[in-house]
């Protein structure tokens, strides 16, 4: 097989995976523009009706806020503390470090139902001795155990890549570990912590596994869909809500991405 053989073979490849992937997010897009109730193919006829009602949804506004405060608390948690965790085992040697590395990675390889009904637990012992009752507090704290992961791997690839003299040279020249830190170290690492945030955000925003687990009666916007998708009556509605999920899903990965040239350590669950 010549060079150019090959070349057609890996781009016709390549163009069966994208299809693969992308046939049935397309037709979620195309239904959400269905002007009838049944989902039906052929589409007979395209409408933006459904929008206007997905929007004057009360309980779809509400899961839709609930959502992003679920996101942004476990995305602040996850730069809070994966970047502590990063800076100290990239930085110190002690006892335990590599185990460390590898109970804090962890929690993303786990299965999600495994880590829900550990939360639960978690969440009932707690309550039962004063504890906060299941809703946002719970499902931050719950969508936090994995985000912490991605802003890790981001962090600490970004750290290894960093020489030390850029520090050393610092330092010499009359820096302090503050000053050093915020001229030299954080703008080095600034793109690898937004990465990471955006892709916490992402995971957290479409996590629905975890959410039925610390959520109790509360609804986030994935929670909304997998309740209502085998209504009839709601599926126009459901279709409209997807595809606002894809694109605020696709958004910050797609930044992500971006600022990384596609060298991110990008989680998945």
């Amino acid at each position: 097989m010549g060079a150019h053989a090959g070349r057609i073979v890996l781009r016709l490849a390549a163009g069966g995976v994208l299809v693969f992937l992308y046939i049935p997010l397309a037709i979620i897009v195309l239904y959400a523009f269905n002007d009838a109730k049944s989902q039906s193919w052929p589409i007979e006829a395209f409408s933006l009706r459904w929008f206007g009602v997905a929007l004057g949804n009360a309980k779809v506004r509400d899961a839709f806020l609930l959502s992003f405060q679920a996101a942004l608390g476990a995305t602040t948690i996850a730069l809070l503390l994966g970047s502590a965790a990063a800076f100290a085992v990239h930085r110190f040697r002690f006892f335990g470090r590599d185990t460390i590395s590898f109970l804090v990675v962890l929690p993303l390889a786990l299965p999600g139902i495994v880590t829900g009904m550990a939360l639960n637990s978690a969440i009932n012992f707690g309550i039962e001795r004063g504890g906060p009752s299941f809703g946002l507090i719970t499902i931050i704290v719950g969508h936090a155990t994995f985000c912490i992961v991605v802003v890790y791997n981001n962090v600490i690839a970004r750290l290894r890549r960093i020489p030390r003299s850029m520090e050393e040279a610092s330092m010499d020249l009359g820096a302090d570990s503050w000053q050093t830190f915020r001229y030299v170290t954080l703008p080095a690492i600034a793109t690898a912590l937004v990465a990471g945030g955006l892709l916490a955000f992402a995971l957290s925003w479409d996590e629905i596994i975890v959410t039925t687990f610390t959520a109790g009666t509360d609804e986030t916007l994935p929670v909304w869909i997998f309740s209502n998708f085998r209504l009839p009556n709601f599926r126009p509605v459901v279709n409209v809500v997807a595809l606002f999920l894809i694109l605020l899903s696709a958004i910050p990965v797609y930044a992500a991405a971006r600022l990384t040239g596609g060298s991110g350590q990008v989680g998945t669950r």
